[in-house]
């Protein structure tokens, strides 16, 4: 009976055991499929609007797997030469924070090495895109790790940048690129796109993204934009779903820093320093891009059609500005054959050459040449500078340096300071002088054939007026730049000083002025600035004046060069009359 209950108990003990197993079983396989549903659904949303990158045809560098940077670093602490780790991987790295760094042991800031390297392995790295759907804040942020940021404005180990889409009821209905250290927004009509696939311009070197190929021209970093290079659709680059994966974790930068907490600060300052990794980007006080995707979109400026259009005539200036020159001038020598053809255009052409003695023609003409000779020297000359010496420990003692130079050959020029001393950067070219020039041309060819003083005296005039806009534009725009600058500045974006303050004393003397500002983050840094006009400015102005007087002096003389030829215009004949012959009258 004992060994009956025995047996009994036993069955119903594998029973339940059964039981167990199977239900353990089945739930584990309930739980997998669940968890797996969302990760397959964010997998699929993210594939079906992932975005198609087009880069300049000089990029160096594109997206890649952040193995690349984790096979080639060493781990560091900013203030510790000796690596923590030689061989750093995920698992490693995921506790370390910002006072941490990788540096990628392939170049430096100052060389090609790293991006050298990059470009022998790139056929076996392949491309990969990483994307984050938070759902939370319905948001697909799609990150792109790059080896160098090879940029005008700045260079640096490692290179983080993101574009995001932002839903409502499931449908998409506007994007957010970053920029620099500020970003652009638009609706999504607004948006450039394959299908759902939204496309990115990806500037050369500093990978900042933009909405259109001809973008990038405006601001201070001057990127170089274009669909003229590698294309990567969806179907050609890996994209991996962010969730889990333990190097999110790492807080420390992914590039070089420094080797102590004063050169980490400059390489801060000077642009050179790594960024940290897409969970600790920061956007404003302490903000992130991952944890607040909407509060960083509404830093941004908004897209609309009016900087399209300007930012594509900045991008075809050249190619304008050629047409219509061409027009204009095949215009003025139709006007100057028919002046030919109907009057002549006397026996010197150019009315400009009637000097004959002392007389009030003669001198106008010659202070107009005066006033043309000066111009053309102010178009060689600088038009306004800004000066500026740096005094960073470590950094060079380059001294006074132009840090921002306008002229009539270069443009708009923003110099940047550099551990290795300056880099210019083609912050907005446009050819002033070859403006200037052809308007000089064009009042030569317009005095063609011209017989009056008093017509002559009038176009001297206006083409002195125009000479004075260079100096009353810079005038304008300096004494209201700390009115714009908050118009144009990134939302809360102060830097490591107070450049309103600096911006202000700009403005408040803008013939020139001189001022010290210091740096609060490094010890006895401060940088000495110095600004004003140029000679060449002065020159244009001082031009401008002499033809205006010029062009009085020949009003007011009110003489005749030499006399016209009438036009002729041909008589019509007129048919003579003929009689009727006689035999064909009716008889009587």
């Amino acid at each position: 009976m004992v060994k009956s209950l025995i047996n009994s108990r036993k069955r119903y003990m594998k029973q339940k055991t059964a039981a167990f197993l199977v239900m353990l079983f089945v739930g584990m396989l309930v739980w997998t499929s669940f968890g797996n549903v969302g990760s397959a659904a964010d997998s699929d949303l993210a594939q079906k609007y992932a975005p198609i990158l087009y880069f300049e045809q000089n990029e160096k560098c594109y997206p890649v797997d952040v193995s690349y940077a984790l096979d080639n670093s060493y781990l560091y602490k900013v203030g510790d030469t000796t690596p923590i780790s030689m061989s750093p991987t995920p698992d490693i790295i995921k506790n370390y924070t910002k006072e941490y760094y990788l540096d990628n042991q392939r170049g430096t800031v100052t060389d090609n090495g790293i991006t050298n390297d990059y470009q022998n392995k790139m056929a076996t790295l392949g491309y990969t895109v990483y994307a984050h759907v938070d759902n939370t804040n319905n948001v697909i942020q799609y990150w792109f790790f790059y080896a160098f940021n090879g940029g005008d404005l700045n260079n640096h180990e490692g290179d983080w940048e993101m574009v995001q889409v932002h839903f409502s009821g499931g449908q998409p209905i506007e994007v957010m690129y970053s920029q620099h250290y500020a970003g652009q927004k638009a609706t999504w009509n607004q948006v450039e796109k394959e299908g759902d696939h939204f496309k990115v311009y990806v500037a050369r070197g500093s990978h900042a993204n933009y909405l259109r190929s001809y973008s990038g021209m405006i601001g201070i970093a001057s990127d170089h934009v274009g669909n003229s290079g590698k294309v990567l659709k969806p179907a050609d680059y890996n994209l991996e779903i962010l969730g889990s994966q333990a190097w999110l974790d790492f807080g420390g930068h992914w590039g070089w820093v420094g080797s102590d907490t004063q050169q980490a600060v400059q390489s801060s300052i000077l642009g050179q320093a790594g960024p940290q990794g897409p969970k600790y980007r920061e956007f404003q006080d302490g903000q992130t891009m991952w944890a607040d995707p909407l509060g960083w979109g509404a830093t941004m400026s908004q897209a609309n059609g009016t900087l399209f259009l300007l930012e594509w005539l900045l991008y075809n200036f050249m190619t304008l500005f050629i047409a219509f020159t061409a027009l204009i001038f095949l215009a003025v020598i139709f006007l100057i054959y028919l002046r030919h053809k109907r009057h002549g255009l006397g026996p010197r052409i150019v009315s400009m050459l009637y000097i004959d003695g002392a007389n009030a023609k003669s001198i106008g003409n010659i202070l107009c040449i005066v006033g043309l000779i000066i111009a053309v020297v102010g178009l060689f000359l600088p038009w306004y500078g800004v000066s500026v010496n740096v005094n960073i420990p470590s950094y060079p003692k380059t001294g006074l340096t132009d840090l921002i130079k306008i002229d009539g050959l270069k443009g708009v020029q923003v110099i940047l300071p550099d551990g290795n001393g300056p880099i210019p950067l083609g912050s907005f070219v446009l050819p002033f002088s070859a403006l200037l020039a052809i308007s000089i041309i064009f009042l030569i060819l317009a005095t063609v054939g011209i017989a009056q003083s008093k017509k002559l005296g009038r176009k001297y005039i206006g083409r002195g007026i125009r000479l004075l806009f260079p100096f009353i534009i810079a005038f304008v725009v300096i004494m209201i730049l700390s009115s714009i600058l908050p118009l144009i500045a990134p939302i809360g974006n102060t830097g490591n000083f107070d450049i309103n303050d600096t911006v202000k004393a700009v403005s408040a003397a803008p013939f020139g002025g001189e001022k010290t500002v210091l740096i609060p983050d490094i010890p006895n840094g401060q940088v000495y600035l110095k600004w004003g006009f140029g000679l060449g400015l002065y020159l244009l102005l001082f031009a401008g004046i002499v033809l205006i007087v010029a062009g009085g002096i020949e009003i007011a003389a009110r003489s005749t060069f030499f006399e016209q030829r009438q036009f002729e215009k041909q008589k019509k004949k007129k048919k003579p009359e003929t009689s009727v012959p006689a035999e064909e009258h009716k008889k009587e």
